[in-house]
């Protein structure tokens, strides 16, 4: 199967390409507890392959930004390929459609057929874009909404109108642009950007909606965005939209479930009390690292904590 999708690409064949695009019924994950959202770009048939041995918890199938015009009507297929082929998936996949007016009321038609666990809508802009979208998008399929135009910023408390809609993404880069902002405000010490962050998260948070943040561009400098990432999950996001291998490990490094957190607290403060009663108040573990006093006492009181 993989031999004729990559011929029929190669040969720029887009009816044999379309011929093996079966319609198909998926198990829909319905889960929201992804932390990590890696981008894919659906012209790339290596890496749709990958999809199930990628760390990531969801994979956004992107036919948008980074898939020129041409190589569009190509993507789209290859999507419906995959998905067909992935009738049940741990993984969250979301296909990321193009504009509305650019194409996008098409590509959800198309995608109907194949059952994507949920489309994400970018520079959605008003409530009647949602409601019109809700409309032709089938009942079982969720809707993500990037919010990157400054008119979905002001209308943003107006999208959740039904709980099919269920997470949104920060668009920082178009959002600053459309709103006349300078990129170079973007930085861990900026008090807007810091508004922002907080804004986003709050209201979607008071609708009952799963807020991601933004994408960070320098995908190389994993220093700087594991900074992003300790701002954020001290804000309390738990959801990162990520662009490379490196930086999902990373959210998964610092975005760690409630449940991880304490099942860690827990070994770490039996380990410590084991060790001191030997006199040892100083010790490294293999999996836990440098454990001493005020490790303890910080894992003693997240437990407590959560008695209380």
């Amino acid at each position: 199967m993989l031999s004729k999708i990559e011929e029929a690409y190669k040969n720029r064949d887009l009816a044999a390409l379309d011929a093996l695009a079966v319609p198909t019924f998926r198990h829909i994950n319905k889960k929201n507890s992804f932390k990590s959202v890696l981008m894919l770009s659906c012209n790339n048939i290596k890496h749709l392959s990958k999809i199930q041995r990628l760390e990531a918890e969801c994979i956004m199938l992107n036919l948008e930004d980074g898939v020129s015009k041409e190589e569009k009507p190509f993507a789209l297929v290859l999507a419906a390929i995959f998905l067909s082929k992935l009738k049940k998936s741990d993984k969250k996949l979301v296909v990321r459609v193009n504009a509305l007016d650019e194409g996008g009321y098409d590509e959800i038609t198309y995608l109907n057929q194949f059952m994507p666990d949920a489309i994400r809508v970018p520079k959605i802009k008003n409530k009647e874009e949602v409601i019109n979208v809700l409309a032709l998008l089938h009942d079982e399929i969720d809707l993500h909404l990037s919010i990157e135009t400054a008119e979905a910023w002001h209308n943003l408390v107006t999208f959740a109108i039904n709980k099919r809609v269920s997470v949104f993404y920060l668009g920082i880069l178009d959002l600053f642009a459309d709103m006349g902002l300078s990129q170079s405000l973007i930085t861990l010490q900026n008090p807007t950007m810091k508004y922002m962050l907080a804004h986003f998260l709050i209201t979607a948070k008071a609708m009952k909606v799963k807020p991601v943040s933004f994408v960070f561009q320098e995908f190389e400098d994993l220093q700087t965005f594991e900074q992003w990432l300790l701002l954020e999950k001290e804000m309390g996001y738990d959801a990162k939209a990520c662009i490379s291998p490196g930086q999902v490990k990373l959210v998964h490094k610092i975005f760690v479930d409630t449940e991880e957190e304490l099942k860690r607290a827990k070994i770490i403060v039996k380990l410590f009390e084991m060790h001191r009663a030997e006199g040892i108040t100083g010790f490294v573990d293999e999996e836990y690292g440098f454990i001493d006093e005020p490790i303890y006492k910080g894992a003693l009181q997240l437990l407590q904590t959560q008695k209380a």
